[in-house]
């Protein structure tokens, strides 16, 4: 029998029914400081695509270069199209990941992975110790 998922306490289907000031007293102080400071523009366009998203009025993908949007219930289910600088990166919401942010689970860079020299190495730069 798989555990049931919970948040800080209470189980999903209690904070699937939650208001939304509910659900803000339960988040950490960083995020809920950011809902109750008010949304930007970008993150009430960005939930107004998702409320249409939930009826099913919206047929495209969700894309969105708001990386500072915290995770919401309702978005539970959904794949948004993140941003990472160089393309959208598409992200499956699970319950695991409400009360965080859209930016966590998009890396905004890759790891370096250096080559040989190239043209106008100096000489000490070319020589490769043979093992």
């Amino acid at each position: 029998m798989p555990r049931e998922f919970v948040y800080r306490g209470y189980t999903w289907s209690q904070v699937k029914d939650m208001s939304s000031d509910e659900f803000i007293k339960l988040l950490p102080s960083r995020q809920r400081r950011s809902l109750t400071r008010g949304l930007k523009p970008e993150q009430v366009k960005l939930l107004e695509k998702i409320n249409l998203a939930i009826k099913g009025e919206y047929s495209k993908p969700i894309k969105t270069c708001c990386r500072d949007m915290v995770i919401l219930p309702k978005m539970v289910g959904l794949t948004i199209h993140v941003h990472d600088g160089h393309k959208f990166v598409p992200v499956t919401i699970t319950e695991k990941m409400v009360g965080r942010y859209l930016g966590e689970f998009v890396p905004t860079n890759k790891p370096v992975k250096h080559g040989t020299p190239g043209v106008g190495a100096s000489r000490g730069s070319m020589y490769v110790p043979l093992k």
